[in-house]
């Protein structure tokens, strides 16, 4: 009899540990269900931008660009708005950061500040180097140290778009911005 007892309960903790095992298996699935990741499998956090755009158009002091029509291969990985704060000099600020279809960053600057102020903070060392004329407006090129941008002035604010993109895609981002 004390040996039926003891078979019996190495069963019953067998069975709950498979039981224990399950739970947690259903957990960490439901877990990973509803958290955010990565689909691609490359380690880039893909992030929506539409409300913060609606957001700054309604807030900033000059028309805030942000693009319409990019393809899926274009993936927004951050965004923000910043209000001057009085006394601090820093501007307004709008910024969309992408990856780009060949991997490489691209981003959208704009500020209230003068263009070389936006470019000293966004190019380091940058240099001017040519135009390029895209949707119907002349941007400005510079070539900095590990970047480049097309700039261009709009409506009382600087838009910079700037990253290791090569000039093509900065153009394609520009292309795009309404």
């Amino acid at each position: 009899m004390a040996g039926e007892s003891k078979g019996m309960r190495g069963r019953q903790t067998v069975r709950d540990m498979v039981l224990s095992m399950l739970a947690v298996g259903v957990v960490v699935g439901i877990g990973y269900a509803f958290l955010p990741h990565d689909a691609k499998g490359d380690g880039v956090r893909v992030v929506s931008y539409t409300v913060e755009a609606s957001t700054a158009k309604r807030a900033a002091p000059y028309p805030v660009l942000s693009p319409q029509g990019l393809s899926d291969k274009w993936r927004a990985t951050s965004v923000s708005y910043r209000a001057a704060a009085l006394g601090e000099g820093k501007g307004n600020a709008w910024h969309l950061g992408f990856v780009t279809p060949s991997g490489q960053y691209a981003a959208i600057e704009q500020s209230d500040l003068p263009r070389e102020a936006v470019l000293a903070d966004k190019v380091s060392g940058g240099k001017p180097d040519g135009t390029s004329e895209v949707a119907g407006r002349t941007w400005d090129r510079v070539q900095g140290d590990k970047a480049r941008a097309l700039t261009v002035q709009n409506g009382g604010g600087t838009t910079v778009l700037t990253g290791t993109a090569s000039y093509e895609e900065l153009a394609e981002l520009a292309q795009s911005l309404t």
